[in-house]
């Protein structure tokens, strides 16, 4: 799109900005997030929907929302729920259906979880744990940077939230937004929702 005032001359090509290849969308609890990222894709014949999150048998409240954003989905997107996001990104090519991840908060939780973070006894397997996270946020972060994918991702911004109570919550806190920033500074486009209202945070899109 030109801005307003504008002028065209017949005869002259019109030069369009590129596409944003790696897109973050960031915003609060309940913001559209999610919503938003699904309307980047929509116009797309088809879209690798990767869900970091799958229903659970102990908590239908859970169940409930995983089922609202499978219904939401058009027919001919794919889903596939996994945690393994570094390897789907490496393993895409040019002409392979854009991704859209929802989302990389879930995702570094059971990441978190795997790595033995929150069970750590002492301070030999914390820092384990420390050094298996470390590892594995490294690698999405490597993986973002360099894939061929059309991806856009889905985050909750918790930079603008109350302090947690809890250490663990601190933690975690911590641990997603240097995730966000750091996905932000090697993705082409980064969008905050806010009450359903997405704003690009970049004043043009970037390739690196």
């Amino acid at each position: 799109l030109l801005p307003d005032g504008a002028v065209l001359r017949l005869g002259e090509s019109v030069p369009v900005p590129p596409r944003p290849q790696r897109t973050l969308i960031l915003g609060g609890a309940r913001s559209g997030k999610s919503a938003a990222a699904e309307r980047i894709l929509a116009a797309e014949p088809e879209v690798s929907y990767v869900a970091t999150s799958a229903a659970s048998n102990d908590d239908p409240e859970w169940s409930a929302r995983v089922a609202t954003h499978r219904a939401r989905r058009p027919t001919n997107w794919t889903t596939a729920e996994t945690v393994e996001l570094a390897q789907l990104l490496r393993g895409r090519v040019v002409t392979d259906p854009p991704l859209l991840v929802d989302c990389l908060t879930v995702w570094l939780a059971r990441v978190m979880d795997d790595a033995g973070v929150w069970s750590a006894s002492d301070s030999v397997t914390a820092k384990a744990a420390d050094v298996a996270l470390a590892a594995s946020v490294d690698d999405l972060v490597d993986a973002w940077r360099t894939t061929s994918a059309r991806v856009v991702a889905v985050s909750n911004e918790v930079g603008a939230g109350i302090v947690p109570e809890h250490p663990s919550g601190r933690r975690f806190r911590d641990e997603l937004g240097t995730l966000n920033a750091r996905i932000a500074a090697v993705s082409d486009d980064v969008v905050l929702v806010t009450a359903g209202i997405a704003r690009s945070l970049l004043p043009t899109t970037r390739s690196l």
